[in-house]
């Protein structure tokens, strides 16, 4: 039954943030330092879902990490230090 003072998905869409993109194993160590700060990222893996629905769109081992948009500014120190320790 259709809401109209619930929140669409779109909203929820637009209050998230792409915060990385790249290699899976860089990702969960990404997510690791995320947590410890308190911030419960999502992850995507477009590759994972397109072998499940039979297509091949995405790039293998590839991983994007979003965040809620008002966490940004503390997932953006606390990744650049973990990129700076893993170079």
């Amino acid at each position: 039954m259709y809401n109209p003072n619930s929140k669409a998905m779109s909203d929820k869409l637009q209050k998230t943030e792409r915060i990385y993109t790249g290699p899976a194993m860089i990702a969960k160590g990404v997510v690791a330092r995320l947590n410890k700060v308190g911030i419960s990222p999502i992850e995507r893996n477009n590759n994972e879902s397109s072998i499940v629905a039979s297509s091949t769109i995405g790039v293998p081992g590839q991983v994007m990490v979003f965040i809620r948009k008002d966490q940004l500014s503390i997932a953006k120190t606390t990744i650049s230090e973990y990129l700076k320790e893993i170079e």
